[in-house]
Protein backbone atom coordinates (compact mmCIF):
# COMPACT_ATOMS: atom_id res chain seq x y z
CA UNK A 1 0.00 0.00 0.00
CA UNK A 2 2.86 2.43 0.80
CA UNK A 3 4.32 1.93 -2.68
CA UNK A 4 0.94 2.66 -4.29
CA UNK A 5 0.47 5.89 -2.29
CA UNK A 6 4.01 7.05 -3.08
CA UNK A 7 3.65 6.25 -6.78
CA UNK A 8 0.34 8.12 -6.96
CA UNK A 9 1.97 11.03 -5.12
CA UNK A 10 4.69 11.04 -7.78
CA UNK A 11 1.98 11.13 -10.44
CA UNK A 12 0.32 14.16 -8.83
CA UNK A 13 3.60 16.02 -8.40
CA UNK A 14 4.67 15.32 -11.98
CA UNK A 15 1.22 16.25 -13.31
CA UNK A 16 1.44 19.71 -11.73
CA UNK A 17 5.05 20.28 -12.80
CA UNK A 18 4.38 19.01 -16.33
CA UNK A 19 1.53 21.46 -16.76
CA UNK A 20 3.06 24.66 -15.43
CA UNK A 21 6.62 24.03 -16.66
CA UNK A 22 5.75 23.75 -20.38
CA UNK A 23 3.52 26.84 -20.09
CA UNK A 24 6.63 28.85 -19.24
CA UNK A 25 8.41 26.94 -21.99
CA UNK A 26 5.95 28.30 -24.55
CA UNK A 27 7.11 31.86 -23.90
CA UNK A 28 10.69 31.41 -22.66
CA UNK A 29 11.70 28.42 -24.80
CA UNK A 30 12.08 24.80 -23.68
CA UNK A 31 15.84 24.80 -23.11
CA UNK A 32 15.95 28.11 -21.26
CA UNK A 33 13.07 27.05 -19.00
CA UNK A 34 14.61 23.65 -18.26
CA UNK A 35 17.89 25.25 -17.14
CA UNK A 36 16.20 26.87 -14.15
CA UNK A 37 13.76 24.03 -13.55
CA UNK A 38 16.65 21.58 -13.29
CA UNK A 39 18.75 23.90 -11.11
CA UNK A 40 15.78 24.43 -8.78
CA UNK A 41 15.26 20.69 -8.43
CA UNK A 42 18.97 20.09 -7.90
CA UNK A 43 19.15 22.70 -5.13
CA UNK A 44 16.19 21.08 -3.37
CA UNK A 45 17.46 17.49 -3.33
CA UNK A 46 21.07 18.55 -2.62
CA UNK A 47 19.88 20.40 0.48
CA UNK A 48 17.85 17.41 1.67
CA UNK A 49 20.72 14.94 1.19
CA UNK A 50 23.17 17.35 2.87
CA UNK A 51 20.89 17.69 5.91
CA UNK A 52 20.57 13.89 6.18
CA UNK A 53 24.39 13.56 5.98
CA UNK A 54 24.25 9.84 5.23
CA UNK A 55 26.43 8.30 2.53
CA UNK A 56 25.11 6.15 -0.33
CA UNK A 57 24.20 2.57 0.58
CA UNK A 58 24.68 0.83 -2.76
CA UNK A 59 26.45 1.54 -6.05
CA UNK A 60 23.26 0.44 -7.84
CA UNK A 61 22.05 3.99 -7.13
CA UNK A 62 24.26 4.94 -10.11
CA UNK A 63 21.58 3.44 -12.36
CA UNK A 64 19.95 6.84 -11.88
CA UNK A 65 22.42 8.10 -14.50
CA UNK A 66 20.88 6.29 -17.52
CA UNK A 67 17.45 7.02 -16.02
CA UNK A 68 18.30 10.72 -16.02
CA UNK A 69 19.63 10.72 -19.57
CA UNK A 70 16.52 8.99 -20.91
CA UNK A 71 14.11 10.97 -18.77
CA UNK A 72 15.69 14.35 -19.56
CA UNK A 73 15.62 13.73 -23.30
CA UNK A 74 11.96 12.75 -22.88
CA UNK A 75 11.27 15.89 -20.85
CA UNK A 76 12.85 18.14 -23.48
CA UNK A 77 10.73 16.47 -26.20
CA UNK A 78 7.67 16.92 -23.96
CA UNK A 79 8.33 20.65 -23.47
CA UNK A 80 8.92 21.12 -27.20
CA UNK A 81 5.78 19.14 -28.00
CA UNK A 82 3.62 21.36 -25.80
CA UNK A 83 5.28 24.45 -27.29
CA UNK A 84 3.82 23.55 -30.70
CA UNK A 85 0.79 21.42 -29.81
CA UNK A 86 -2.12 21.10 -27.40
CA UNK A 87 -1.40 19.92 -23.85
CA UNK A 88 -4.53 17.73 -24.04
CA UNK A 89 -2.96 15.82 -26.96
CA UNK A 90 0.73 15.73 -25.99
CA UNK A 91 0.35 14.74 -22.31
CA UNK A 92 -1.77 11.56 -22.80
CA UNK A 93 0.48 10.33 -25.62
CA UNK A 94 3.55 10.89 -23.43
CA UNK A 95 1.75 8.94 -20.70
CA UNK A 96 1.80 5.83 -22.89
CA UNK A 97 5.31 5.43 -21.45
CA UNK A 98 3.45 3.17 -18.98
CA UNK A 99 3.68 0.42 -21.59
CA UNK A 100 7.49 0.26 -21.35
CA UNK A 101 7.66 -0.94 -17.70
CA UNK A 102 5.05 -3.59 -18.47
CA UNK A 103 7.22 -4.86 -21.33
CA UNK A 104 10.24 -4.87 -19.00
CA UNK A 105 8.20 -6.77 -16.42
CA UNK A 106 7.20 -9.36 -19.03
CA UNK A 107 10.84 -9.74 -20.06
CA UNK A 108 11.82 -10.36 -16.45
CA UNK A 109 9.20 -13.09 -16.00
CA UNK A 110 6.09 -11.19 -14.89
CA UNK A 111 2.79 -12.10 -16.57
CA UNK A 112 0.51 -9.20 -17.62
CA UNK A 113 -3.15 -9.55 -16.71
CA UNK A 114 -6.03 -9.39 -19.17
CA UNK A 115 -6.74 -5.85 -17.92
CA UNK A 116 -3.19 -4.74 -18.67
CA UNK A 117 -3.35 -6.21 -22.18
CA UNK A 118 -6.68 -4.47 -22.71
CA UNK A 119 -5.14 -1.26 -21.40
CA UNK A 120 -2.26 -1.47 -23.87
CA UNK A 121 -4.74 -1.97 -26.72
CA UNK A 122 -6.87 0.99 -25.55
CA UNK A 123 -3.81 3.22 -25.20
CA UNK A 124 -2.54 2.42 -28.68
CA UNK A 125 -5.94 2.98 -30.32
CA UNK A 126 -6.36 6.15 -28.27
CA UNK A 127 -3.00 7.52 -29.41
CA UNK A 128 -3.98 6.86 -33.05
CA UNK A 129 -7.27 8.77 -32.66
CA UNK A 130 -5.76 11.63 -30.64
CA UNK A 131 -2.93 12.06 -33.12
CA UNK A 132 -5.22 12.69 -36.12
CA UNK A 133 -6.64 16.18 -36.45
CA UNK A 134 -9.74 16.58 -38.70
CA UNK A 135 -9.55 19.08 -41.55
CA UNK A 136 -12.14 20.55 -43.89
CA UNK A 137 -13.19 18.12 -46.61
CA UNK A 138 -13.04 15.11 -44.30
CA UNK A 139 -9.26 14.79 -44.48
CA UNK A 140 -7.09 14.30 -41.42
CA UNK A 141 -3.57 15.35 -40.61
CA UNK A 142 -1.15 14.53 -37.83
CA UNK A 143 -1.75 16.93 -34.94
CA UNK A 144 1.06 19.30 -33.98
CA UNK A 145 3.41 17.92 -31.35
CA UNK A 146 2.48 14.24 -31.79
CA UNK A 147 5.93 13.16 -32.98
CA UNK A 148 7.57 14.91 -30.04
CA UNK A 149 5.01 13.35 -27.67
CA UNK A 150 5.96 9.88 -28.92
CA UNK A 151 9.64 10.69 -28.33
CA UNK A 152 8.72 11.88 -24.84
CA UNK A 153 6.90 8.59 -24.17
CA UNK A 154 10.00 6.63 -25.22
CA UNK A 155 12.26 8.78 -23.04
CA UNK A 156 9.95 8.58 -20.01
CA UNK A 157 9.51 4.84 -20.54
CA UNK A 158 13.28 4.32 -20.44
CA UNK A 159 13.44 6.28 -17.19
CA UNK A 160 11.22 3.96 -15.15
CA UNK A 161 13.13 0.63 -15.09
CA UNK A 162 16.50 2.26 -14.34
CA UNK A 163 15.15 4.63 -11.70
CA UNK A 164 13.18 1.81 -10.09
CA UNK A 165 16.39 -0.19 -9.64
CA UNK A 166 18.32 2.87 -8.45
CA UNK A 167 15.61 3.87 -5.99
CA UNK A 168 15.41 0.36 -4.62
CA UNK A 169 19.12 0.62 -3.80
CA UNK A 170 19.06 4.08 -2.17
CA UNK A 171 16.26 6.47 -3.15
CA UNK A 172 17.81 9.57 -1.54
CA UNK A 173 21.10 9.29 -3.40
CA UNK A 174 19.41 8.00 -6.54
CA UNK A 175 17.33 11.19 -6.60
CA UNK A 176 20.43 13.36 -6.14
CA UNK A 177 22.43 11.49 -8.79
CA UNK A 178 19.46 11.71 -11.14
CA UNK A 179 19.21 15.48 -10.71
CA UNK A 180 22.95 16.04 -11.07
CA UNK A 181 22.91 14.08 -14.31
CA UNK A 182 19.76 15.68 -15.72
CA UNK A 183 21.07 19.16 -14.93
CA UNK A 184 24.39 18.30 -16.58
CA UNK A 185 22.58 17.11 -19.72
CA UNK A 186 20.68 20.41 -19.99
CA UNK A 187 23.78 22.52 -19.30
CA UNK A 188 25.71 20.51 -21.92
CA UNK A 189 22.96 21.31 -24.43
CA UNK A 190 23.23 24.99 -23.49
CA UNK A 191 27.02 24.89 -24.00
CA UNK A 192 26.56 23.39 -27.47
CA UNK A 193 23.65 25.53 -28.68
CA UNK A 194 24.56 28.73 -26.77
CA UNK A 195 21.02 30.12 -26.43
CA UNK A 196 20.15 33.21 -24.44
CA UNK A 197 19.24 31.83 -21.01
CA UNK A 198 18.46 35.13 -19.27
CA UNK A 199 14.94 35.18 -17.79
CA UNK A 200 13.02 37.89 -15.90
CA UNK A 201 13.78 37.78 -12.20
CA UNK A 202 10.10 37.56 -11.30
CA UNK A 203 9.74 34.11 -12.92
CA UNK A 204 12.81 32.52 -11.30
CA UNK A 205 11.01 31.51 -8.07
CA UNK A 206 8.23 29.88 -10.13
CA UNK A 207 10.68 27.94 -12.27
CA UNK A 208 12.53 26.81 -9.14
CA UNK A 209 9.22 25.70 -7.58
CA UNK A 210 8.36 23.72 -10.73
CA UNK A 211 11.81 22.12 -10.54
CA UNK A 212 11.22 21.19 -6.92
CA UNK A 213 7.88 19.63 -7.87
CA UNK A 214 9.50 17.57 -10.62
CA UNK A 215 12.28 16.51 -8.23
CA UNK A 216 9.75 15.62 -5.53
CA UNK A 217 7.96 13.38 -8.02
CA UNK A 218 11.25 11.61 -8.78
CA UNK A 219 11.93 11.19 -5.06
CA UNK A 220 8.48 9.74 -4.39
CA UNK A 221 8.81 7.32 -7.31
CA UNK A 222 12.27 6.23 -6.14
CA UNK A 223 10.90 5.70 -2.62
CA UNK A 224 7.98 3.67 -4.02
CA UNK A 225 10.52 1.45 -5.76
CA UNK A 226 11.81 0.11 -2.44
CA UNK A 227 8.67 -1.97 -1.85
CA UNK A 228 6.75 -2.07 -5.15
CA UNK A 229 7.15 -3.94 -8.44
CA UNK A 230 8.38 -1.94 -11.43
CA UNK A 231 5.26 -2.92 -13.40
CA UNK A 232 3.05 -1.47 -10.63
CA UNK A 233 4.85 1.65 -9.41
CA UNK A 234 5.81 2.79 -12.91
CA UNK A 235 2.34 2.62 -14.40
CA UNK A 236 0.74 4.27 -11.36
CA UNK A 237 3.26 7.10 -11.61
CA UNK A 238 2.37 7.33 -15.32
CA UNK A 239 -1.13 8.56 -14.41
CA UNK A 240 0.23 12.13 -14.30
CA UNK A 241 -1.37 13.03 -17.71
CA UNK A 242 -4.79 12.91 -16.05
CA UNK A 243 -3.75 15.79 -13.78
CA UNK A 244 -2.21 17.68 -16.70
CA UNK A 245 -5.23 17.25 -19.01
CA UNK A 246 -7.68 18.33 -16.27
CA UNK A 247 -5.62 21.47 -15.64
CA UNK A 248 -5.51 22.20 -19.39
CA UNK A 249 -9.31 22.05 -19.53
CA UNK A 250 -9.92 24.06 -16.34
CA UNK A 251 -7.16 26.67 -16.60
CA UNK A 252 -6.74 27.03 -20.37
CA UNK A 253 -10.22 25.90 -21.53
CA UNK A 254 -8.38 23.78 -24.10
CA UNK A 255 -10.62 21.99 -26.61
CA UNK A 256 -9.92 19.54 -29.43
CA UNK A 257 -12.02 17.70 -32.04
CA UNK A 258 -14.57 15.07 -30.95
CA UNK A 259 -12.55 12.21 -32.42
CA UNK A 260 -9.47 13.43 -30.58
CA UNK A 261 -11.52 13.72 -27.38
CA UNK A 262 -12.37 10.04 -27.80
CA UNK A 263 -8.71 9.25 -28.37
CA UNK A 264 -7.66 11.14 -25.25
CA UNK A 265 -10.27 9.27 -23.24
CA UNK A 266 -9.15 5.90 -24.59
CA UNK A 267 -5.50 6.73 -23.96
CA UNK A 268 -6.11 7.72 -20.35
CA UNK A 269 -8.40 4.71 -19.85
CA UNK A 270 -5.64 2.50 -21.20
CA UNK A 271 -3.14 3.91 -18.71
CA UNK A 272 -5.64 3.34 -15.87
CA UNK A 273 -6.28 -0.25 -16.97
CA UNK A 274 -2.55 -0.93 -17.15
CA UNK A 275 -2.22 0.48 -13.64
CA UNK A 276 -5.13 -1.38 -12.06
CA UNK A 277 -4.37 -4.62 -13.88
Amino acid sequence: MDAIVLALGASLSWGLADFFGPLFGRTLGALRTLVYVQLGGLAGIALIVAVRWIGPKDTAALLAIPAAISGTLGLFAYYRGIAVGAISIVAPIAGVSAIVPVIVGIASGESPSALQLAGIACALVGVFLAALEPRSGGERKLAAGVGLAVLAAIGFGGYFPFMHAAGNADYWWASLIFRITSTSVILAAVAVRRPNIVVPGRVLPWLALIGFGDMFGNLLFAAASTTGLVSVTSVLASLYPIVTVVLARVVLSERVARSQEAGIGLTLAGVVLISTG
